[in-house]
């Protein structure tokens, strides 16, 4: 069944695969984005999805840019928390900024994101709510102190809001995608990319075509009885317990 999809970071990367794939499965889907108004246009110009533009660690700027998605395409019925940035230091050169835009952008926006389309599932008696987590919020990482902090908090989230919200007909699950073949892992240099690459059993990055067609299925009412679950795609990098 078509339902209104939000995907924040839904422009670019992984984010820009999981609208595409979560229009092509027949949803109705908005691109949340941050600043690249030249992404969005070229995307929106290639896909025909709709395009907003607002700062998902701002609470009031997520209350209003959620009310003009739900007043040009109705009510949310799916939301991915997608959108995530890095602010790599070492913790013992690591300042306040680093720390705290990390955490404003990758967990805050659980909250931002979430709390204004959570009522409204819950009175319809359906809602999905997917969130992208990471393979360092699993196992940590060097250098991502903040990052993994951020991301394992996701998965937290995500295992709470699944119990509180089973009874009202809304899921939530994560997905926690490991190195993906993006322009950001791209920009990494040769010498580490081969190593990354050396340490996943599959022999190769992951393409983010594989992380939405996770979301794709986590989205539908075939996957009504799974939530609170946390899915690992990294080809076998870290096998994790959950």
């Amino acid at each position: 069944m078509a339902r209104v999809a939000v995907v924040t970071g839904g422009t670019r990367g992984i984010g820009s695969a999981i609208a595409r794939a979560l229009k092509a499965a027949g949803h109705t889907v908005a691109a949340n984005y941050a600043g690249n108004d030249e992404a969005a246009a070229r995307f929106k110009s290639e896909t025909g999805i709709a395009v907003y533009k607002w700062d998902v660690g701002d609470a009031g700027a997520c209350a209003d840019g959620l009310a003009r998605v739900a007043a040009d395409l109705g009510p949310v019925d799916v939301l991915v928390n997608n959108a995530g940035i890095t602010r790599d230091g070492m913790f013992h050169r690591m300042n306040l900024e680093q720390w705290q835009a990390v955490i404003r952008t990758n967990l805050d926006s659980m909250f931002t994101m979430t709390r204004p389309v959570i009522e409204g599932m819950r009175e319809r008696g359906f809602g999905r709510i997917i969130n992208i987590s990471s393979i360092n919020g699993q196992k940590g990482q060097m250098g991502q102190s903040n990052y993994s902090a951020a991301k394992a908090g996701v998965i937290g989230f995500t295992k709470a809001l699944a119990q509180e919200n089973a009874a009202k007909g809304v899921t939530v699950n994560c997905i926690c995608p490991g190195y993906i073949d993006t322009d950001m892992v791209a920009a990494v240099p040769e010498d580490v990319l081969k190593k990354i690459i050396a340490g996943i059993p599959v022999g190769r990055l992951g393409r983010a075509e594989e992380i939405a067609a996770a979301v794709v299925y986590l989205a539908s009412d075939a996957a009504a009885f799974a939530t609170g679950s946390v899915l690992t795609i990294n080809g076998g990098q870290y096998i994790a317990n959950g």
